[in-house]
C-alpha cells in the first residue's frame, strides 16, 4: 500500500539510488550529450514508471540533461511508491549508460526555489496572487493562508509568512531555495565569499537567513531540522 514518508525516511529511501529529497519531492539529474539523448532518457524512464508515470514523474529536458522530479500529485507529498520508482529508474538510466546525479555538471545541483511573502493579512492578500500569477491550489492545501503553486510545474511555489507587526523599511519577499542537504554548505559558503552575510542561522539546517550587501534576504533551505 503506497504510504507518505517522513523527511528522514525520505533522504535514506532514495541516497543511494543518485537521488535527492527536496522540498517534499524526490530529484536527480541526468547529464547527456544532446538533446536527442534526452529524449530518450525521458522515455526510458516513463516506460520504467509504467502506468504511474503520470501522476508521479515530472521531466525537464534540455540539451545536456534531463532533470526527474519524483512527486505524487495526490498527495503532494512523496510516497513509498516514489522511492520504488526512484530505484527503478536509476537501475534503467545505469542500463542505458548514464548516471542519476543531484549534482551532475558544473552548473549548480539540483533544487527547488520558493518565493515568501511576509503579510500582516495573508488571507487578504493571498487571492491577488493567485491570480496575477494564474497559480493553483496544491492538493488537500485550498485553505485562506495555503501556499500556492504553478499548475505547469514552470515557476516557484509561492508561501505566505505571518508578519507579527508592520516593518515599512524591511523587505517583504524573500526567496527560499531549497538544495540537497549535502549541498547546503557549499551554497552557504559560495554566497558569504560572493559578499554576502549571515544574517541568522538559528534554524540551521532547517534553514539559514542570508542577505546581499543592501540587506535584501534569501535562504537557503533544507530537509533537515524540520521534525523537531
Amino acid at each position: 500500500m503506497e504510504r507518505r514518508l517522513g523527511r528522514q525516511e525520505a533522504s535514506e529511501a532514495v541516497q543511494e539510488y543518485g537521488w535527492r529529497y527536496v522540498l517534499g519531492t524526490f530529484q536527480t539529474s541526468v547529464l547527456v550529450g544532446t538533446l536527442a539523448q534526452a529524449i530518450g532518457v525521458a522515455a526510458d524512464v516513463v516506460a520504467a514508471c509504467g502506468d504511474d508515470a503520470d501522476r508521479h514523474l515530472r521531466v525537464d529536458v534540455r540539451a545536456d540533461r534531463a532533470v526527474l522530479t519524483l512527486q505524487s500529485t495526490e498527495q503532494a507529498a512523496v510516497t513509498t511508491l516514489d522511492a520504488e520508482l526512484a530505484r527503478r529508474i536509476s537501475t534503467t538510466v545505469e542500463k542505458s549508460g548514464f548516471v542519476p546525479e543531484p549534482g551532475a555538471g558544473e552548473v549548480r545541483s539540483v533544487q527547488l526555489l520558493e518565493i515568501a511573502i511576509d503579510a500582516m493579512d495573508i488571507a487578504g492578500i493571498r487571492p491577488f496572487w493567485k491570480a496575477v500569477l494564474g497559480y493553483a491550489d496544491e492538493a488537500g492545501a485550498a485553505g485562506p493562508e495555503d501556499p500556492l503553486i504553478d499548475p505547469l510545474w514552470q515557476g516557484p511555489a509561492v508561501w505566505f509568512q505571518q508578519m507579527d507587526r508592520e516593518r515599512p523599511q524591511r523587505n517583504r519577499i524573500h526567496l527560499d531555495v531549497s538544495v540537497p542537504h549535502d549541498e547546503a554548505p557549499r551554497r552557504l559558503e559560495a554566497a558569504l565569499a560572493a559578499g554576502g552575510r549571515l544574517v541568522s542561522a538559528t534554524r540551521a539546517p532547517a534553514f539559514w537567513v542570508l542577505a546581499d550587501l543592501e540587506g535584501n534576504e534569501a535562504c537557503i533551505t533544507t530537509w533537515q531540522g524540520r521534525d523537531n
